[in-house]
Formats: C-alpha cells, sequence, structure tokens
C-alpha cells in the first residue's frame, strides 16, 4: 500500500514539474490547500530561489473578499521590507476583463511563529531578544507608513530555521491618513480575541491608534516567553479577567476608553484587582525584558511605547541599530482612493489588474500609454498553472502535507511549507548581529554552538 502511494505521488510530482509554468517556475509540492485554492512550492528557475505560488480562485465571487486581496497586494508592494514578506511576482492573467483567479508568487519560508512556539520548548535568551526585535523593527516602518496591521497573532507571522521572522496577512491592515483624526473608525475589526487589544474587547466598531498592534506585538513576545498564549479568552468577559488578573484593574479614566458598553460596564463593577509582579508570571525571563514587556502590556494605550520607542529600550543594547531600522514614506491617499468610495465588482477587477501590471513592466507602460492589449496571447503559461492547480484541488493536495485553511477569508500569505510537523529551530544556536548585516543566509554560518549535548 505505502509502494502504491509513493508511486502515486512520485506520478504527481512528475505531472507538476512537466505541467509547471515552463517558463520560470518548476512545481514542487503542495503546501497549502483551502476554500481560496491552493499553495505550491516551486524553484525560480531564473533565479534558483525557492518560492511559494498561491492560486486564488473566484476572488470576485465576494466583492469584500476581492477589496482585501486588492489592499493587501498593493501593502505588500508599497510595503517592502526585510521583515515584511515579500510578493515576489503574480502571473498576467490571459485576458484583463475575464480574469477569475490569480497566481501570486512569494517566497518561501519554512514555518510560522505558531509552529515555532509549539515546536521548541528549549529557545535561549537570545532568540526571544531577536524575535521581538525584528517584530519591533516591522512594526516601525509599517507604523510609520500610516498603516496599522490589525491582526498580529503567531500565525501571521512567518518564519525560517534560521531565526528569520516576517510578518505576513495585510487582509486587515488599514492605512490612516495625515487629514483623518488621530483616532481612526472603522467597523470591520475582526482580529483573533487572544491577541486583541483592551481598548477594543467586545468592540467590532472602534476608534483606536497604532498602539493596538503593540499590545499584540506585547502578547505574542509573552507567548513566545512561556509557549502558551498569555490572554486565552474564551469570550470577552473571560479575556477581561485574564487580563485584569495579570495587571489589575484599570483606571476608571482608563476604563473610559473603552467602547463596547457592556465591557466598560463590566470593568467598572469589577472587584479591586492588584497587578501580579511579571518577574513572578515569568520567572526565567531576563529582567530587561520584563520591563519592556509591561511597557507593551499597558493597560492605557497612551502608556504603550511606539514601536520605535521600544526598540531604543535598554534590552536591546548591542543589538539596537538604528541605521537598520528604516522608517517608511506614508502611503499616499491616491494608492487607496477607493476605501473612500462605492466600488463595483469591475472597479475592484481593473484595480487589481493594474496592481499585477506592476509586476510585467513593460506591459505597465503599455497600459499607461492607453495601447495595452485586451488578451495576452503569447506564451504565459497561465493556462498549464489553471490545469496544474484544477488537478491538485481535485486530488486533494495529496502530493505533499495538506494545512486546513483556518480563516474563511480570501487573504493572500498562507499557508508555509512545514517540512514535518516538529518544526525545531536548532537550540544551542544563537542570533548575531550579522544576520542584520549580512542578510539570514550569512545567518545560519555565522550562528554559533552553546553547548555540546547528545
Amino acid at each position: 500500500m505505502q509502494q502504491d502511494q509513493r508511486k502515486k505521488n512520485s506520478t504527481e510530482m512528475d505531472f507538476f514539474s512537466e505541467y509547471g509554468d515552463a517558463n520560470r517556475y518548476k512545481i514542487q509540492e503542495v503546501i497549502g490547500k483551502g476554500s481560496y485554492g491552493v499553495v505550491c512550492s516551486a524553484i525560480d528557475t531564473h533565479t534558483g530561489e525557492k518560492v511559494a505560488i498561491k492560486k486564488i480562485h473566484d476572488i470576485f465571487e465576494h466583492i469584500s473578499d476581492a477589496a482585501r486581496i486588492l489592499r493587501e497586494i498593493k501593502l505588500l508592494r508599497l510595503l517592502r521590507h526585510p521583515d515584511i514578506v515579500e510578493i515576489k511576482h503574480i502571473m498576467l492573467p490571459p485576458s484583463r476583463r475575464d480574469f477569475k483567479d490569480i497566481y501570486v508568487v512569494f517566497e518561501l519560508m519554512e514555518s510560522d511563529l505558531h509552529q515555532v512556539i509549539k515546536a521548541n520548548d528549549d529557545l535561549t535568551r537570545e532568540h526571544y531578544q531577536f524575535f521581538l526585535y525584528q517584530l519591533l523593527r516591522a512594526l516601525k516602518y509599517i507604523h510609520t507608513a500610516n498603516v496599522y496591521h490589525r491582526d498580529l497573532k503567531p500565525k501571521n507571522i512567518l518564519a525560517n530555521a534560521n531565526c528569520k521572522l516576517k510578518i505576513c496577512d495585510f487582509g486587515l491592515a488599514r492605512v490612516a491618513f495625515n487629514d483623518t483624526p488621530s483616532t481612526i473608525f472603522w467597523t470591520d475589526y475582526v482580529a483573533t480575541r487572544w491577541y486583541r487589544a483592551p481598548e477594543l474587547c467586545g468592540s467590532f466598531f472602534s476608534k483606536y491608534t497604532p498602539a493596538i498592534d503593540i499590545w499584540s506585538i506585547g502578547c505574542i513576545f509573552a507567548e513566545v516567553l512561556t509557549g502558551k498564549p498569555l490572554f486565552p479568552g474564551k469570550n470577552v468577559v473571560h479575556q477581561l479577567d485574564l487580563m485584569t488578573d495579570l495587571l489589575g484593574t484599570p483606571s476608571l479614566d482608563t476604563i473610559s476608553l473603552v467602547r463596547n458598553d457592556k465591557a466598560r460596564r463590566y470593568l467598572t463593577s469589577m472587584r479591586k484587582k492588584q497587578p501580579v509582579p511579571l518577574a513572578q508570571k515569568f520567572p526565567n525571563a531576563d529582567p530587561l525584558a520584563l520591563r519592556l514587556l509591561e511597557r507593551l502590556l499597558a493597560f492605557d494605550p497612551k502608556d504603550r511605547p511606539t514601536a520605535e520607542e521600544a526598540l531604543a529600550d535598554p534590552y536591546f543594547k548591542g543589538l539596537a541599530r538604528v541605521e537598520r531600522e528604516p522608517s517608511c514614506q506614508p502611503i499616499t491617499k491616491m494608492e487607496f482612493e477607493f476605501e473612500r468610495r462605492r466600488v463595483t465588482k469591475e472597479d475592484v477587477r481593473e484595480l487589481i489588474f493594474r496592481e499585477i501590471l506592476e509586476y510585467h513592466p513593460q506591459l505597465l507602460k503599455d497600459y499607461l500609454n492607453g495601447t495595452e492589449r485586451t488578451n495576452f496571447l503569447y506564451p504565459s503559461a497561465v493556462d498549464q498553472f489553471r490545469k496544474q492547480f484544477a488537478h491538485l484541488e481535485e486530488n486533494g493536495g495529496k502530493s505533499g502535507p495538506v494545512i486546513p485553511l483556518e480563516r474563511k477569508h480570501a487573504s493572500l500569505p498562507r499557508y508555509v511549507q512545514v517540512y514535518n510537523c516538529a518544526f525545531k529551530l536548532n537550540p544551542y544556536q544563537r542570533t548575531t548581529e550579522s544576520c542584520f548585516l549580512q542578510g539570514p543566509a550569512h545567518c545560519r554560518g555565522s550562528i554559533q554552538q552553546k553547548s555540546q549535548r547528545h
């Protein structure tokens, strides 16, 4: 039976290789599958890089999903940073006006922070510091672009075995423009409760600031330290109980910032709780790490540091360096003008097509000059990809590990390659500054042995 399965897998692998995008990409295996489509790992034959090719099908079935995809591919084009996942390429559809699917090529990451935390119970203090530094460095860049991520959690942070992290999944992100108030008003905040700032508890209709992302980073860092979620609330009330059990009951002024009436009344009527010293909750942690964590988890958003302020914390002494912590130019209104008006399905289709052309410079030039063709008949191998991905969907993606989709919306980056269920970092390795100076490839060679254990 096993021999038959291996033979079937081998046949499918041959099929993938033979009928993949012969012009550029050599398909390796299926690494994810869900209601959105299929993800395959592949080799970019032009560069030799490993990539992940994601097909998202029927993107215009629901205009809200199409707008989310448009927002995400636009943001990932504008936010180019070493600690943010990168879109390498988007395949050109055969027709400008009739396409339904898109094929997005990402850099391939091996796992995500959720898997890293789950599989590694012997991470070092150097790992903790390096992880938090990368996350705050990315957040500084994102926030200086006037972007709020709004859905930071371990599963939205991709990871490699060399300890490199990259933030992904910008489907819920929003841009705050300079002419808007310092607090922003959006109505579809649906991020995971466990990492949601207290001012948002129970509210899907809130005003808030970039401090919501800082709170999420604090929750993630605490989870890295202990291996368990910090505030795994079963509902809003339980969530508030867990927060106040650790942080103590907030002041009445702070409670007034909570938008949800029920949550605000619950906090007001709550018995007085004293904060638990973080050294008691995290007895083996670096005291400097706990001082920073206490700042990140301030109940009042005004008391949380900005990402830039957090990077200047003494915890990062010897690692932080301003010249490699870039800011981003604020994103202009023109890029997200579609968010300010009611758009039709065809409007969004045209805007997504315009984003795809960013990865095809000559065709973009023709488009801007008004000389582009409606149909593209040159060999792009998109038809081959369509057949291939259809085959993968029909066969359940059995040539590789199948990872279930957790979100119903069609967000772009997910899922990533997990080579085995126990994704391990080397527990004897520590990160060094050379990871930043010479990049992740050099990091593997520069990581030093801590001890020799059997």
